[in-house]
């Protein structure tokens, strides 16, 4: 039978968030139930929330950051179990059939993969609910494994600030040796410092704010360049081989392309909106590249949380109640928070 669920989403984009009932489906064979005790919050939440991007459909109900108990699991499940801790990232379903699903590249399905939330599901069309809720139920292919002794306060993050930074660096065969730099401190920046110097990379934070050098190097950055100051730009020319860029909007690349060496890449992860043009010499000249790059699939997910767990690595966490969320919307457009912000679903929903 269908279960019903609490939540809390909104109406239209200049609605706040509120608490909402609504079904969830009744188990199918391959799926497992989940009761959700930590959601993490990410900027696409926000953006959705208030339609920034067009196509949101509403009542929306955010949130793909998702740990969890499994409660129940279906008929056809073997891979988990009732009292398992699981964690859910950005998407629940997809065709399983195709070339990108058979590689383990599940977020490229060809027949489009069914996001986490405001997407519509492969047999009854219903419109996805995400992790600002009690419960949730997800295709058992989707749901990865907490590994033992993981800190489940502090996973939901990583499911999608985690696999966003750690899928590139992986894909780039970033690791000892490896001179590397990340744009930007914020969610996504503060993972790729991480998860660079936990691969054994020499990790240097390009950022904006000379105050923020301070917080790179606790993180694990082993140099710092304000990309205001000319003469430090300067300096840095043809010195890295790989740049993580996490700046979440539209930027000019120009002067971070002049900071790769031969062969190297810069791989964007954080702009999705149109971006200025580069000059091709500096693309050209010395061998360069450009890319970007999307969360990982499904094994590469798992594998980043068993990386995770091996080297005691979590995003920085500020814990909130659910009721808290609209506070920590209008904190999100500042940027006041240091990095992200994890809803504890046993308070305020």
């Amino acid at each position: 039978m269908p279960t019903q669920a609490k939540g809390w989403g909104t109406d239209a984009p200049d609605q706040p968030l509120r608490p909402m009932e609504f079904e969830r489906r009744d188990l199918r064979p391959n799926d497992v139930a989940i009761k959700i005790t930590y959601a993490g919050i990410c900027h696409s939440d926000l953006h959705t929330a208030r339609n920034d991007w067009g196509g949101t459909r509403y009542p929306v109900i955010p949130g793909h950051e998702i740990v969890g108990t499994v409660t129940e699991v279906g008929a056809d499940v073997t891979d988990h179990k009732v009292g398992d801790t699981v964690a859910v990232g950005c998407m629940v379903d997809s065709c399983m059939a195709c070339d990108q699903c058979l590689e383990g590249w599940e977020v490229f399905c060809r027949e489009g993969c069914v996001q986490t939330y405001n997407s519509p599901d492969r047999h009854d069309h219903t419109i996805s609910k995400g992790g600002y809720t009690d419960h949730i139920v997800v295709r058992d292919h989707f749901v990865c494994k907490v590994p033992d002794g993981m800190d489940a306060s502090k996973t939901a993050p990583l499911l999608c600030a985690g696999i966003t930074t750690y899928s590139p660096l992986r894909q780039y065969n970033v690791g000892e040796g490896t001179k590397m730099a990340v744009v930007g401190l914020g969610g996504l920046g503060h993972m790729g410092v991480k998860l660079g110097a936990a691969m054994g990379a020499h990790v240097t934070m390009i950022t904006t704010t000379p105050e923020k050098g301070e917080d790179a190097r606790r993180l694990g950055a082993h140099d710092v360049i304000v990309s205001t100051d000319p003469e430090q730009m300067k300096a840095a020319a043809t010195r890295f081989d790989f740049i993580l860029n996490t700046i979440p909007v539209s930027h000019e690349i120009d002067g971070y392309l002049n900071l790769l060496g031969r062969s190297g890449r810069m791989v964007i992860v954080g702009a999705l909106t149109p971006m200025p043009g580069f000059t091709g010499f500096n693309i050209i000249w010395w061998n360069r590249a450009v890319g970007g790059s999307a969360i990982g699939g499904i094994p590469e997910t798992q594998e980043m949380l068993d990386f995770c767990a091996a080297n005691g690595i979590y995003p920085d966490c500020e814990m909130i109640r659910m009721d808290e969320v609209n506070d920590a919307y209008e904190r999100l457009l500042k940027n006041d928070v240091r990095y992200r912000f994890v809803i504890d679903m046993a308070h305020g929903l």
